[in-house]
């Protein structure tokens, strides 16, 4: 639980922040605290036996190791001697906990730390926990007593960047940087509480804090009775953080009383005893606890003295030092937890140590950067995880880009932010973009050979139409000339009908047709038309020209048979010049 409602005094220093502000972290991980919010998740979707709580448990470690984050568990000990009296009345009022407390007649301060029974339900999800860690190669440290004081510790000692706990009195024991909760949708997300925005902001210091505990209750005390949030946050601003301890120890919280009920003078009822606190206060201000029954100075004692490992003790260096990752217990175990088979697992899995195992050889780059070594490429003692880039991607609003890992991964693709890659590896990424460069420049000249053969069609098309018009229209002024270019034009005619499967009709000298037109039907299934005598001698009246070719005529592409007068004695240079020219051009078209 922690402090009383001391989240919402905390609310205005909330901040919410995306789930990469974590990499290249190391943070410490209050396993009770995510195992609750995991067993609730459980509770209200499914029974406890399809553990589903440790599935989750298994995307938050997931996503972490992506960002490079490095972990460590850190679980409860005994129960301290001054939180028993809490427990006693959790049961009392039917809550039901992990834990037994014997005594029920005895002080909490004769009390020694009780042992927590591990053969709970809880206990058991703790220790499935810890082996799920155990396989991604997090290590875990049992703490004495509580496990959020372990955890400040480590923070406060700055063996860590942050803790995850949902128990605010971790910042009353010394913690820093505090993330709440934790969101892996739509991107992700953490909340987040730094201690320096809370001195900065609300003006509240470590003093401040501990002073709520005994004020709104905690675990340690049940507070002032009747005492709400606003008033106690008037009292501490009032008294001041480097004063507040030293009040309470002189005075007991009598003065908080008077504030809330000036008419009601007397003592403080906390804990179900009335006491006076006697205590002294040495020449720099720290607190001096005498040996009598004082329980407020035992809270403020507990929280800061709490029982912990050393910063410099073996267990601790132990926890700090990161383990290998094991795929084959991963595996065994999620087919064991889960029913998934091996593959499925390194689905999950491996892309994600290939992109923590990116961000470190970017960590190496930088480090090596500031530290001005520069290696040649070809030289750089970790090799690059990425192979190649396939194309880019866009992830939740997010630039990234497919790569292709390298072998000894096991996985082939995977998605990988953009920001990311150009910081590894932006050789990878010219290198991509010069290729694609290619693509595109061979892609628009096959488009222009393709669009140049249709236009080259279209203008054949339309010269033929505009020179058998120029002839046409000659004709009339010079028949002469007109006859020498049809009697061309004809000859190119037969060839072209016959490729387009309607062979021309033509008449030998004596009106008949030729044998070698009604070959040409019979080889192409033609039907032989009807004999038409043209004299070429006699004039003839302007008449609709006709298609030589059923083929031209569907593709629109036509020519026409022009009518010849019965001159022949004038011929004009400019036609003839025309006639070679269209002799020119069909011949073209034949070759």
């Amino acid at each position: 639980m922690g402090v009383k409602n001391l989240w919402d005094v905390l609310e205005p220093c909330k901040k919410t922040l995306p789930l990469h502000h974590l990499q290249n972290k190391r943070v410490c991980i209050d396993l009770s605290c995510w195992m609750v919010q995991l067993q609730n998740v459980n509770k209200s979707h499914c029974p406890i036996k399809n553990k589903l709580y440790l599935m989750g448990l298994f995307h938050r470690i997931r996503a972490l190791i992506a960002l490079n984050c490095t972990l460590i568990f850190v679980t409860d000990g005994s129960i301290p001697a001054i939180k028993l009296a809490t427990y006693r009345r959790r049961l009392n009022l039917g809550i039901d906990v992990e834990n037994q407390a014997t005594q029920d007649g005895a002080n909490s301060q004769n009390l020694s730390s009780l042992r927590r029974n591990m053969g709970s339900e809880f206990s058991c999800m703790i220790k499935e926990a810890k082996y799920l860690g155990s396989t991604f190669g997090i290590p875990c440290l049992d703490g004495i007593e509580e496990a959020e004081a372990q955890c400040a510790l480590l923070n406060l000692e700055s063996l860590c960047d942050g803790c995850f706990s949902s128990d605010s009195d971790i910042f009353l024991f010394g913690a820093r940087t505090v993330y709440r909760d934790i969101c892996l949708g739509e991107g992700g997300h953490v909340v987040c509480y730094e201690m320096d925005d809370i001195e900065q902001k609300l003006r509240y210091g470590r003093n401040s804090l501990i002073s709520f505990a005994l004020l709104l209750g905690s675990d340690y005390s049940q507070g002032v009775h009747g005492l709400g949030v606003e008033s106690a946050c008037q009292i501490v601003k009032s008294v001041g953080d480097n004063h507040i301890l030293r009040k309470i120890a002189s005075e007991g919280l009598n003065f908080a009383r008077k504030k809330k009920n000036p008419k009601r003078q007397g003592q403080v009822k906390c804990n179900n005893t009335t006491k006076t606190l006697p205590c002294e206060v040495n020449m720099n201000g720290n607190l001096q606890i005498p040996q009598t029954d004082n329980q407020y100075l035992r809270v403020v004692e507990a929280f800061m003295n709490p029982k912990c490992h050393s910063a410099d003790s073996d267990v601790v260096h132990r926890s700090l030092v990161q383990h290998p990752f094991q795929r084959e217990k991963l595996q065994l175990l999620c087919a064991r937890f889960f029913e998934w088979p091996p593959e499925k697992t390194d689905e999950y899995i491996l892309p994600k140590i290939a992109e923590r195992d990116l961000r470190r050889y970017v960590a190496l780059q930088s480090t090596s950067s500031q530290l001005d070594v520069n290696f040649p490429l070809k030289e750089v003692p970790v090799k690059c995880p990425i192979s190649a880039i396939i194309k880019r991607r866009k992830v939740h609003g997010r630039e990234c880009f497919e790569v292709v890992w390298e072998e000894f991964y096991g996985v082939k693709s995977s998605v990988v932010c953009a920001d990311l890659v150009e910081r590894a590896c932006p050789e990878k990424i010219k290198e991509f973009d010069d290729k694609r460069a290619l693509e595109k420049k061979n892609q628009r000249k096959s488009r222009r050979k393709k669009s140049g053969k249709e236009c080259s069609v279209a203008e054949i098309d339309q010269k033929l139409q505009d020179l058998l018009l120029d002839i046409e229209l000659g004709s009339k002024s010079n028949p002469m000339a007109s006859r020498e270019i049809i009697s061309d034009k004809i000859t190119t005619a037969t060839k072209i009908s016959f490729i387009n499967r309607d062979p021309p009709v033509i008449l030998d000298s004596e009106g008949n047709v030729d044998s070698r037109a009604a070959v040409l039907c019979r080889e192409t299934g033609a039907t032989v038309p009807k004999p038409e005598v043209i004299d070429l001698l006699s004039p003839s009246p302007l008449v609709p020209s006709r298609n030589v070719s059923r083929c031209a005529q569907m593709n629109a592409r036509h020519i026409n048979i022009i009518d010849l007068s019965d001159s022949e004695t004038e011929k004009s240079p400019e036609h003839a010049r025309k006639a070679r020219e269209l002799r020119l051009f069909l011949a073209s078209i034949r070759d």
